[in-house]
């Protein structure tokens, strides 16, 4: 703890304009002389009577600047501090100021301006989840519902999130890394009653939008502007909740029947269950022989088309072109006519 060489200031009373200036010109010396070495990523940028300006910088985005005044009465009314910054929030900020208000009523009567920018340094260290407190903000307003739970985690950085959609749910941990937003957020599944197709999707599209955030795009073009990383927090909660609360209503298109079960302990996970749930790369999700039957019935023209979409279904276990799609069915519907003039033969 630094402690300043003028260990008994003058009582309650005693002070004179003489004696509040020298206290003063004593206590900048003493900011000059040990703030870069005492406070780590500080730069003194201005300090004189008439303001004090420090940057306090952890990485690009953690960064504020201090702007300190000394009142009329000092050291016995609080200093009047201001931070600004280019990259925390302003409600941020403004919580800190009223905060280091009452950090400073600590101290009155002794030196503050040392004993305060430690105090600022301490709460970024200890606070990492301040370079995307807005976002969060944001978040809990316009996203979270009151089935949903969102937990913050300042010491690993981190935040819980658990959507409910019905008798659904899926609990993710999000581990915000020190340079953010220049660096990727991690994404871990921590529970889940979706079946693995879902939360395959949940996890790794979640963890693609995180990726573009931070990268720039393979098909850039030389006039494009130059790439900036981009707060992936926001995009990748809204994404989850949209999808989550999405999927346990959602009918299937060739049935019109809900394709996930009122109860998540009836899902099945046998890929060859007719009501095992497909989901096709357009996004819309199908009951197995629906979709098996669908793919397998006329017109063939163009591909098939989703129902509800239009767009061109494409799956992993449905790979045949519609030229061959069409041979295919044409060849079971001649079996199948064989098959009847037997039947008819015989009979």
């Amino acid at each position: 703890m630094w402690v300043s060489r003028h260990q008994e200031l003058p009582h309650h009373g005693d002070y004179t304009e003489v004696n509040i200036m020298s206290l003063i010109t004593s206590e900048l010396q003493d900011v000059k002389s040990h703030c870069e070495d005492q406070i780590e990523g500080s730069k003194v940028v201005t300090c004189v009577p008439s303001m004090v300006r420090v940057e306090i910088k952890r990485t690009k985005f953690k960064q504020l600047t201090a702007c300190i005044q000394f009142p009329d009465n000092y050291p016995e009314q609080p200093l009047i501090i201001e931070f600004k910054s280019k990259t925390l929030a302003t409600r941020l900020l403004d919580g800190l100021c009223k905060v280091c208000e009452q950090e400073c009523k600590k101290y009155l009567g002794k030196p503050q301006i040392l004993r305060i920018l430690k105090f600022v340094s301490s709460f970024i260290d200890e606070n990492p989840l301040c370079v995307c407190s807005e976002e969060i903000a944001s978040i809990k307003k316009e996203l979270i519902s009151e089935n949903d739970d969102l937990k913050l985690k300042q010491k690993s950085s981190s935040l819980y999130l658990q959507i409910t959609q019905e008798a659904y749910r899926i609990v993710v941990k999000f581990i915000v890394p020190h340079h953010y937003p220049e660096e990727q957020i991690r994404i871990e599944l921590k529970d889940s009653n979706f079946p693995n197709i879902f939360t395959k999707f949940f996890c790794g599209q979640s963890s693609e939008i995180s990726r573009q955030c931070i990268q720039p795009p393979l098909n850039r073009k030389p006039k494009d502007p130059p790439f900036e990383p981009k707060p992936a927090l926001w995009p990748i909660i809204r994404f989850l909740i949209k999808e989550v609360k999405r999927f346990p209503q959602e009918k299937c298109p060739v049935c019109k029947e809900r394709c996930l079960p009122s109860d998540p302990k009836e899902v099945t996970e046998d890929p060859n269950n007719p009501k095992f749930v497909e989901r096709v790369y357009c996004g819309h999700i199908y009951h197995y022989d629906c979709l098996l039957s669908y793919l397998k019935t006329p017109p063939f023209h163009g591909g098939k088309k989703c129902p509800n979409c239009g767009n061109r279904i494409y799956h992993d276990r449905w790979k045949l072109t519609p030229t061959m799609a069409e041979a295919q069915w044409a060849h079971q519907e001649a079996r199948h006519r064989e098959l009847e003039e037997v039947e008819e033969f015989l009979q």
